[in-house]
């Protein structure tokens, strides 16, 4: 089994409950168990701020799927709850988002998956409730995540309970 660590957002529609529905969805995948789940985090929209704000959280699970079938399983996770990817739009509203943020300790680098995932280190409304779950995992080139939440501005953020 190896710990993967899963960061969650949205901020169409009801964002929170949204978020409540996809820890539940995470704890039926095949072959996962869901071990922890952070509070819900209202955030600043990031990259393009033309957008309501969103609701972040974390999610810590023991998975035997290889990191590309978790992947899928997320995306399929996604869909479900209405999520359209337009590659056209970057960093825009969306119905839910789960980001492979860690898996073990391993780097991967393939076209479809890149972990640690590329901006962890300096993302706030990822390191927060990552924080608050697994401070003692390790961003490979970085660091543990209790220490590079440290290095981060988190203005704005607030948790909402959850």
């Amino acid at each position: 089994m190896t710990l993967a660590c899963i960061g969650l957002g949205a901020n169409l529609g009801d964002a929170a409950q949204t978020l409540r529905d996809a820890f539940q969805a995470l704890a039926v995948l095949p072959q996962t168990t869901l071990r922890a789940c952070s509070q819900l985090y209202r955030t600043p929209a990031w990259g393009n701020e033309d957008q309501p704000a969103f609701v972040n959280a974390a999610a810590v699970l023991d998975t035997a799927l290889p990191a590309p079938a978790l992947l899928d399983a997320l995306l399929e996770i996604e869909r479900q709850f209405g999520r359209v990817r337009d590659p056209a739009v970057h960093w825009g509203p969306r119905a839910l988002d789960l980001d492979v943020l860690l898996y073990g300790e391993e780097v991967i680098d393939l076209p479809q998956l890149q972990v640690p995932h590329p901006y962890l280190h300096a993302r706030a409304f990822a390191l927060l409730p990552l924080a608050e779950i697994a401070p003692d995992a390790t961003i490979p080139g970085h660091g543990r995540v209790r220490d590079a939440v440290m290095r981060v501005e988190a203005c704005g953020i607030a948790p909402i309970g959850g």
